[in-house]
């Protein structure tokens, strides 16, 4: 953890015990990320900011649900956003255009889940069971969990149909869970 960021496990805890300080850490340190990853989803950043906004109350109100144990925090106020934004595109305010998976530059991409990959603790069994999977799955998954991104747009950028990157994704978490059992 780089110097002054807030401990997400203490920010959570103090979050469910009712700090408001708390959940103003989170915001200020996360809500940039945050609204980013919910753009990827939504496509629009009002329609974003909005995701994230409700994500927020969630996080306040279902802060006394997040264990330590079941994962990191990151991860946790992460795919509240990353649900938000799915259950706001299913609710029809829009309609997702694989076409625009090219405002994506690879470049960033490839660093953010190269950075993902090198942030998982090296003993951790997730880091090893990743590792046993081939390389296109094994960044399917990254994209997907770490990074955000739909099954539409993970196939725009690895140009491969929607079948087949969902079939893959599918295999690799199962090969993933067997692997983590």
């Amino acid at each position: 953890m780089g110097t002054g960021s807030v401990d997400l496990d203490k920010a959570l805890n103090g979050c469910a015990q009712g700090d408001r300080l708390a959940l103003r850490q989170i915001f200020d340190q996360e809500a940039g990320r945050l609204v980013a990853i919910a753009q990827r989803i939504v496509r629009r950043r009002e329609l974003a900011e909005e995701v994230v906004q409700e994500s927020f109350i969630r996080i306040w109100t279902h802060a006394h649900q997040y264990r330590r144990e079941s994962g990191s925090a990151r991860g946790w106020i992460y795919a509240i956003v990353r649900n938000r934004a799915l259950n706001t595109l299913r609710d029809g305010k829009r309609e997702q255009n694989v076409e625009d998976v090219e405002t994506l530059r690879d470049d960033q991409l490839t660093d953010e889940i190269v950075a993902a990959w090198h942030r998982l603790d090296r003993n951790s069994q997730l880091y090893e069971c990743l590792g046993s999977l081939d390389e296109t799955k094994r960044q399917g998954i990254l994209m997907a969990y770490v990074s955000g991104y739909s099954h539409g747009e993970i196939a725009g950028r690895l140009r491969l149909p929607l079948g087949t990157t969902k079939s893959w994704i599918r295999r690799g978490l199962l090969a993933l869970r067997e692997c983590m059992a």
